[in-house]
């Protein structure tokens, strides 16, 4: 009976298994109960609680003629870089560039919304992080999950838990955190801005827009191309006209089954003796000061644009260039409805939303180029 006892997992169990036990419960907590990105927060709660449940082999690498564990060999899509650019071709593939067509200048918003990903590498690297170890903490202020993940693998892959985590978490708290933000940087009168509608993209610049911003991103910041491109692709799938099966199959199976796999082996990286540390804290809270200067930098320009001749700009769209599609957007357009009903900032604020995830993705290739 002894030795039966010692061979259970309850043998083995210690304090900091227990610890995260407890962590991927709140994340299943939040993910169903909450309902806080749960088609993540599921299969990254579940991945952690099966990674810190003892002697289960889950991670056990390969020794001579024995194979390894199932999540050893699936986390290969994460070493490899294969995880993080496949969700952004199903992204691609459900994202419409057509509001930022319409109104290009909303790109620069999109750019500004990076102020937080630079001011938190900064703030990293005083802090007592490594150059890549900062870098990856950084992008978290761009609310771009995969884009945090691809970063972290490459830069820091013992931090990948904690930072991806941290992403996620920020990403579902977006409704939550930029209003307070956007109300205090904008007056009343800037919130009731009302923004023209501008017509349609023509079908040929929507075709042409991912080929000519792959061509121009990759020759400009060479190691975004496997985000941008990939993500540029999906793109082109959906506006060609001529491959409505695999725009669908990218939309729905490819990117359903690449988030539980990718959701499943990010949960796998948080065992105890590396989450459970104080540089965890750190990232999360430079996660959320990271995200809110992004917030503040996307409202602020936002601010200076409306004063600019030419058509309204209503500044609280600025706050929708972080990369939560279309999250941040509805937030944007909810907090202008609080002032005016009537007024529909939803598809005005995607322009400079679906420039975040551009922004984003070539921030991140602009790290490794440096840094790498």
């Amino acid at each position: 009976m002894w030795e039966l006892l010692q061979s259970t997992g309850f043998a083995h169990l210690t304090w900091r298994g227990a610890c995260m036990l407890a962590v991927a419960a709140v994340l299943l907590w939040l993910a169903i109960v909450r309902k806080f990105e749960p088609l993540l927060l599921v299969p990254i709660g579940f991945g952690a609680m099966m990674v810190n449940l003892p002697v289960n082999g889950l991670m056990t690498p390969p020794h001579g003629e024995e194979v390894g564990g199932l999540f050893y060999y699936l986390s290969y899509g994460i070493r490899l870089e294969i995880f993080p650019p496949l969700i952004f071709l199903g992204l691609g593939a459900l994202t419409d560039f057509g509001p930022l067509l319409q109104n290009p200048k909303t790109l620069l918003l999109g750019g500004a919304a990076q102020f937080g990903v630079v001011a938190t590498f900064i703030g990293a690297r005083m802090l007592g992080f490594t150059g890549p170890e900062a870098a990856a903490v950084g992008i978290i202020g761009g609310a771009d999950g995969p884009t945090s993940i691809y970063l972290s693998a490459k830069l820091a892959p013992h931090l990948m838990g904690p930072i991806a985590v941290s992403a996620y978490s920020y990403m579902a708290l977006v409704p939550v955190i930029q209003p307070p933000i956007m109300r205090a940087l904008t007056t009343k009168k800037e919130r009731a801005i009302r923004m023209e509608d501008s017509a349609s993209a023509p079908q040929w610049l929507r075709i042409s827009f991912p080929i000519v911003v792959t061509v121009v991103c990759a020759l400009l910041v060479p190691p975004s191309t496997a985000l941008i491109g990939v993500l540029m692709f999906g793109n082109l799938l959906r506006e060609c006209g001529v491959t409505e099966r695999l725009s669908r199959a990218a939309q729905n199976e490819l990117i359903d089954l690449i988030t539980i796999l990718l959701g499943l082996c990010v949960g796998m990286t948080m065992s105890g003796e590396s989450f459970l540390e104080v540089r965890t804290l750190m990232i999360l809270g430079l996660g959320c000061v990271a995200f809110a200067i992004s917030t503040a930098g996307g409202v602020l320009v936002g601010k200076l644009m409306s004063r600019l001749p030419g058509r309204p700009l209503n500044p609280l769209i600025g706050a929708a260039g972080v990369s939560a599609v279309p999250m941040a957007a509805r937030v944007a357009h909810n907090v202008a409805q609080e002032e005016d009903p009537n007024n529909y900032l939803l598809m005005h604020a995607m322009g400079p939303n679906v420039a975040g995830v551009i922004g984003t993705a070539v921030a991140a290739g602009a790290f490794l180029a440096l840094l790498k």
